[in-house]
Formats: structure tokens, C-alpha cells, sequence
């Protein structure tokens, strides 16, 4: 999934962590180049095949948000 999502066009960043607090609880980050490549990343044959092997994977809630922000700037 990883390798598979990083290799698409538009893909900036993609890791899977899981919290140190909340054992199980995997966070997911992404970024991509605009909204036309995520969109296209949500359509591929790798995302079907993840959301159809959920349950068998034990994935259970899943919590998605987008967030639109800026250009980085150091601190």
C-alpha cells in the first residue's frame, strides 16, 4: 500500500504510524500536490482492494479529514 501510493503521480508524502499512546490506533499521513491527485489516488486499484480487505486486516472506524494549508515557513 505504502510503496504503491508513494509511486503515484502527485504524491508528496505517505506513512502509516501508530500512536504511542493508544496502542492500535494507526494515523495516516499524506500530502499531495493538488486535489486532482488525491482524487485520483482515492480511485486507484491499490485504495479498492485496502477498503475491501478492512474488516480482514481488523481495520474498524475510520476518521478522514482533509486539511488545506499553506506553504511551510520555518519557526
Amino acid at each position: 500500500m505504502i510503496e504503491a501510493t508513494r509511486a503515484e503521480v502527485g504524491c508528496l508524502e505517505y506513512s502509516y504510524a501508530e500512536d504511542v499512546l493508544d496502542p492500535g490506533l494507526i494515523h495516516i499521513k499524506e500530502r499531495w500536490r493538488d486535489r486532482v491527485a488525491l482524487d485520483e489516488h482515492l480511485k486507484s486499484a491499490h485504495i479498492a482492494v485496502w477498503r475491501d480487505n478492512g474488516p480482514s486486516l481488523g481495520i474498524g472506524e475510520r476518521n478522514l479529514y482533509l486539511y488545506e494549508v499553506g506553504e511551510p515557513k520555518p519557526l
